[in-house]
């Protein structure tokens, strides 16, 4: 088995102090470890953004790309060398918007690769703007009235795409989240795991306790049938999103 420090790199990183990719960098070098997978057996591509910065942090091959366009690069290593581990990453702006085609039909054309979407509800590098994933009324600089548009749901349009492997997870919530990696790592298939992770800079509504006070864990559910497409649908739908954990995997 591999170890986790294997990944480490000493390379200081640049998010904020206390954002929440943190605690994804740890958790993807935790989910490699346990699988035993080493360094140069793993590619992880990223697009633009302040999450799309973790390739630089972690000792395995990386590419950092355009904004929006790492599934169509890591699903052209994946083909090129399939014997590869291939993680694609970036943030909810980077995946919902300029890259939400790519993501719908990576989603559908289901090679095994697993994205992993860092979601703040803002684009943190361009200074707070509105994303497609801020809620109405959401406040920034440039929408000092509120956002007046419906947030694109990240799980809703996963389950539509025919997405094989969905999991939602929080940062702060280290050993659920690792988990979660190593098991979207080990579906063979595409796999989507989009994280709640706060950004403390630009976002002072989504914090970590506004998560802590209203995420639900699938695991406290007995009877949630994690095979069943309709059924995860209308989990996400109840929740209104706020649920963590594996939501639906393809039997």
């Amino acid at each position: 088995m591999s170890p986790v420090a294997d990944f480490q790199l000493n390379v200081k990183q640049n998010w904020c102090p206390g954002c929440g990719d943190f605690s994804v960098q740890a958790a993807i070098q935790r989910a490699l470890g346990n699988l035993g997978r080493a360094p140069h057996e793993v590619v992880i591509v990223s697009g633009i953004g302040c999450s799309s910065r973790l390739p630089g942090y972690i000792n395995t091959y990386g590419f950092h790309s355009t904004h929006g366009r790492s599934l169509p690069l890591a699903q052209g290593v994946k083909l090129a060398r399939p014997e590869l581990t291939v993680l694609a990453c970036g943030g909810d702006g980077d995946g919902f918007a300029i890259g939400l085609g790519h993501t719908i039909h990576a989603m559908r054309r289901d090679l095994d690769i697993t994205y992993i979407v860092m979601d703040n509800h803002v684009y943190g590098l361009t200074k707070g703007q509105v994303s497609p994933r801020s809620d109405r009324g959401f406040v920034t600089k440039t929408s000092p009235a509120g956002s007046t548009e419906t947030p694109v749901s990240a799980l809703e349009l996963a389950l539509s795409a025919g997405a094989g492997f969905i999991a939602q997870g929080f940062s702060k919530e280290l050993n659920e989240l690792a988990a979660l990696i190593e098991a979207g790592i080990r579906h063979t298939g595409f796999s989507f795991i989009n994280v709640f992770s706060p950004c403390v800079t630009f976002n002072k509504v989504n914090t970590y306790e506004w998560y802590s006070q209203r995420l639900r864990k699938v695991g406290d559910l007995p009877n949630h049938d994690r095979h069943d497409r309709m059924t995860a649908m209308q989990l996400v739908m109840e929740t209104e999103g706020l649920i963590t954990g594996l939501i639906f995997e393809r039997g």
